[in-house]
């Protein structure tokens, strides 16, 4: 099992920037990816960004340019450098783990985007 704790989120004027953080833990034998996603009210969860074991980064168009993810893998972690804030970036982030098949979601972290 592997478990996943988020960390970062807040409240930040648009403009500003928030940086997310993740760390696994638990019984890890291969990760073959990491993301964010979030969750706005009213509406999907979607994928914000994603590291892959190749080393590949994809984003959403809505972020690109303005968030930048990156990966510890020494500590099992991976961050979410949010920069030039948004209100429409307002949601809940969720930190993502694809390992053995199978898929590891973090409880979430609230990011409020104000304007």
């Amino acid at each position: 099992q592997l478990q996943l704790v988020e960390s970062g989120g807040g409240l930040v004027q648009a403009g500003g920037s928030l940086r997310l953080s993740c760390s696994a833990s638990g019984t890890i034998f291969s990760i073959n990816s990491m993301a964010w996603y979030r969750q706005a009210p009213g509406k999907q969860r979607e994928l914000v960004a994603r590291f892959i074991t190749n080393g590949a980064r994809n984003y959403a168009d809505s972020v690109k340019g303005r968030f930048t993810i990156s990966r510890d893998y020494v500590k099992n972690a991976v961050y979410l450098q949010m920069s030039s804030l948004k209100p429409e970036d307002t949601a809940v982030y969720y930190c993502n783990v694809l390992s053995e098949g199978d898929d590891y979601w973090g409880q979430g972290t609230q990011v409020t985007v104000s304007s």
